[in-house]
């Protein structure tokens, strides 16, 4: 069984994935750990800090 990855490994995991840059070995090594729960949460604080950060460029760009 694979050693339990720490926060810093799931979140550079995360971010490679959202950017399709993931290694094959590292995808095949997070879907091997049997709790996803971290990665989700981790995936969806990325995507609402993304869509704010997003959301936040656009109304300084367009006053």
């Amino acid at each position: 069984m694979a050693s339990k990855p720490g926060l810093l490994q799931v979140i550079q995991s995360v971010l490679a994935s959202a950017f399709g840059v993931q290694s094959h070995k590292n995808y095949q090594k997070d879907f091997s750990q049997p709790d996803v729960k971290v990665y989700i949460t981790v995936g969806v604080v990325f995507v609402v800090l993304f869509v704010l950060s997003l959301i936040a460029l656009v109304q300084f760009i367009l006053p």
